[in-house]
């Protein structure tokens, strides 16, 4: 202890071996840590990431107490931090090492309602959503103070092990830049956070579509197809190289075709063997899906141009 009554400085390094060896017991043990690595000075780079940062420092409660963590979350002062619906819980190497909670009251229906109504029709999919790929008037719906997606000081309780008497200390404000570094990897843990579903923005925006009850709703069929589109494919029908070749589907008999002709929709499958059976066929008509995509992305862009001129 020094003179004045604070407890003697140690160097950032040195709390971080101290933190390690604290967070190998905790594995030892069976907890699972996940430590927010920031590389470079910039915390955060994406929409999701950068938005949660800003939101924060807009307020003036937090505006002039969150900066004392930046330079903790770059230092990887914030060993372990864990997301779930409502809540944060984090461990920051300081003197010792501090546990931190941060309870975050969920979005209201009433709000999410209004957040999923204003945005129906703008949200082509689930990966254009997660990674921020929104128009201006989405982003600032979502963004809205006080009645968007990301909490305000009100909505916010914070806590801490640390000694600090302050509403706010230098741990909690890593943890909460902490947030904003893990939405970079994980957007959607936004949603979890606030305790709603994403795919529930792009089921509003599925609604123009008159489809029949038995088709799948356009929240599903474009969340089992977004995977492909993230790794820029196009989704096509194909068959086990194991199987066999499918034959065509049954249909009436008809007499014989003319030598040579061929049916414009129709072409031969390379490789397969003459039978007696009806000639194996394969279409090349796009999926359904893919055209109802087309379609509306073609309504979305048509959209954005009549609001822009």
């Amino acid at each position: 202890m020094s003179y004045f009554g604070w407890p003697p400085y140690v160097p950032v390094a040195e709390k971080r071996r101290q933190a390690e060896r604290k967070l190998a017991k905790l594995k030892k043990q069976g907890h699972s840590v996940a430590p927010v690595t920031i590389e470079g000075r910039t915390i955060a780079k994406s929409f999701w990431g950068k938005s949660w940062c800003i939101n924060l420092e807009r307020y003036s409660d937090y505006e002039n107490r969150v900066p004392r963590g930046r330079t903790y979350v770059r230092n990887g002062s914030v060993v372990d931090l864990q997301i779930a619906k409502g809540e944060v819980a984090a461990m920051v190497a300081g003197s010792a090492l501090y546990k931190i909670k941060i309870t975050i009251t969920p979005v209201t229906a009433a709000r999410w309602k209004s957040i999923c109504r204003d945005c129906a029709g703008t949200i082509d999919s689930l990966i254009e959503l997660l990674q921020g790929r929104l128009a201006k008037g989405v982003m600032d719906r979502v963004c809205r103070e006080g009645h968007g997606l990301f909490p305000s000081p009100g909505e916010i309780k914070l806590s801490c092990s640390c000694p600090d008497s302050a509403d706010m200390c230098k741990h909690v404000a890593a943890a909460l830049y902490g947030v904003g570094a893990r939405l970079d990897e994980k957007p959607q843990l936004l949603f979890v956070l606030r305790g709603v579903d994403e795919n529930e923005l792009i089921a509003s925006a599925g609604q123009d579509f008159s489809l029949t009850k038995a088709t799948p709703t356009a929240a599903k069929v474009l969340d089992d197809r977004d995977v492909a589109a993230l790794f820029g494919l196009e989704m096509v029908e194909t068959t086990n190289s194991d199987t066999r070749t499918p034959t065509a589907p049954k249909r009436p008999l008809r007499s014989k075709p003319l030598k040579g002709s061929k049916t414009p929709a129709e072409t031969k499958v390379p490789g397969a063997k003459k039978s007696n059976s009806p000639r194996a066929v394969v279409t090349r008509s796009e999926p359904k899906w893919v055209a109802l995509l087309r379609a509306r992305k073609r309504r979305v862009q048509r959209r954005q141009a009549q609001r822009s001129a």
